[in-house]
């Protein structure tokens, strides 16, 4: 017969005729018991549709087995591909994610990490990029790996190998015969590797370097005409782009399209990412693939080994490498 609410440990046991004590032993494997009581608790859970609750074996100290990863929007098809990758990662080691969505918002962002701390999850990935750098990372204790961004000295980032990625961008449409490729990216500054990459190749060409600059954040319909603002003013003495992301990249080919240029013929194009969604919707496309499914491997191989530490008494993050780079693949297509 249905529950009239969700059902607890103790409808467990009377439906199994054992004691409440003995259903804890089973679900925590302690202690000895004949196969026979294993089965009937198992019998009674699945009959109920019992579910552990999580929160309360987090406060008597238990796992919950659970990890929180944080990114911008799964709806990027970068974020989207790498927490699909993560989370089968982490299914190799029994553990389940909890997908937050920061949408860009440092407010967001923080409160999705208070709520993961206070749910006493075992770990933390976050992706997400946001305006300013938030200090309260630097106070978790808990297991916590970045990918593709620096949180706070001491947290591992885990990243492609983003300045060889932009210098191998930009180096290829020279090859190819651009004379003066633009940077397209989100924010310039020391911290862009792909803009570092992108300076030193056409530094090396004797090249002047054109920086454009759309937020990532900025709105999907505003996007072409963001583009189309900062490529307009500068058309006249660029022939190609380099777009530290696929998203920009598929904005400048229009923008292209738009103004009667040829590609590659007339302008060349390269993103950035290389994800299995662009590459269906734009197989021409060139561009630098990032390793996601490695880069979530290897942030879940670090996430685990810090949990591992943090139940043996020690240092989740005494002996972890900082920062984990791992090389990108230029994917030749149409556009170059």
């Amino acid at each position: 017969m249905p529950q009239p609410h969700e059902p607890t440990l103790a409808d467990v046991a009377r439906a199994a005729g054992v004691s409440l004590t003995t259903v804890s032993r089973v679900l925590n494997n302690r202690g000895y018991l004949s196969q026979a009581t294993k089965d009937r608790v198992a019998a009674a859970i699945k009959e109920l549709g019992y579910r552990p609750n999580q929160l309360a074996r987090a406060l008597h100290g238990k796992s919950t087995r659970t990890i929180g990863v944080i990114v911008p929007t799964v709806a990027l098809p970068f974020f989207g591909e790498l927490a699909a990758e993560l989370e089968d990662a982490l299914a190799v080691h029994d553990y389940r994610i909890l997908v937050c969505n920061s949408m860009g918002r440092a407010d967001r962002e923080r409160e999705y990490l208070d709520l993961l701390v206070s749910h006493r999850v075992d770990g933390i990935v976050s992706g997400a990029h946001n305006d300013e750098d938030l200090p309260e990372y630097g106070a978790i204790r808990m297991p916590l790996v970045a990918v593709d961004r620096d949180l706070s000295p001491g947290i591992p980032n885990v990243r492609c190998a983003n300045e060889a990625g932009g210098r191998a961008a930009t180096g290829h449409l020279l090859e190819r015969g651009a004379r003066r490729p633009a940077l397209l990216t989100s924010r310039t500054g020391a911290h862009n590797r792909r803009e570092a990459g992108y300076r030193d190749a056409v530094g090396r060409a004797g090249v002047e370097p054109v920086v454009l600059t759309v937020d990532f954040h900025t709105p999907a319909p505003l996007r072409a005409a963001a583009v189309a603002d900062r490529l307009d003013p500068v058309a006249d003495r660029v022939d190609a782009v380099f777009a530290t992301d696929d998203l920009s990249a598929a904005e400048v080919l229009e923008w292209a399209r738009g103004r009667g240029l040829r590609v590659p013929e007339d302008f060349k194009v390269v993103g950035f990412d290389g994800t299995l969604a662009v590459r269906r919707a734009l197989p021409g496309l060139t561009t630098i693939r990032q390793p996601i499914a490695a880069i979530a491997r290897e942030a879940v191989a670090l996430l685990v080994a810090q949990i591992e530490a943090v139940a043996a008494g020690e240092d989740p993050r005494a002996a972890l490498e900082r920062v984990v780079e791992l090389p990108g693949e230029l994917v030749v297509g149409r556009t170059t």
